[in-house]
C-alpha cells in the first residue's frame, strides 16, 4: 500500500534541529494501522520518494501524525528548505 500526500518541510528542534514533512491526520491514521506489525518504538520503515530521490527512512509518530524526516542528502539533492511544499509518496517496508 502507498500513501501520496503533498506537505510543507517544518523545523522540529530537539537536540539539534530536524527538518520534517508532517504526514496529514488521515493517512497518518490509515499508516498506522496497517502498519501495526511493523512498527517499533512507534516508528514505521517507510520507503519514501521525494522528486526524483528515493530514499529509505522510519516515521516519528508525534501529537496523532507522524513526521517525514528529511535525510541532508535528500535536502541537498532536492533543494529543499523550511516552509518548501513538497508531495511525498510512502510505502512501508516490511523489513527494518
Amino acid at each position: 500500500m502507498a500513501w501520496v500526500f503533498e506537505g510543507e518541510v517544518v523545523e522540529w528542534r530537539g537536540p539539534a534541529p530536524y527538518l520534517f514533512v508532517v504526514m496529514p491526520v488521515a493517512d497518518s491514521e490509515d499508516l498506522k494501522e496497517a502498519s501495526r506489525a511493523l512498527a517499533y518504538w512507534g516508528q514505521v520503515p517507510v520507503t519514501a520518494r521525494i522528486g526524483a530521490t528515493e530514499f529509505a527512512t522510519a516515521l516519528f509518530p508525534k501529537g496523532g501524525r507522524y513526521l517525514v524526516p528529511l535525510k541532508a542528502a535528500v535536502r541537498l539533492t532536492e533543494r529543499l528548505a523550511e516552509g518548501d511544499v513538497v508531495v511525498v509518496r510512502l510505502e512501508v517496508r516490511a523489513g527494518r
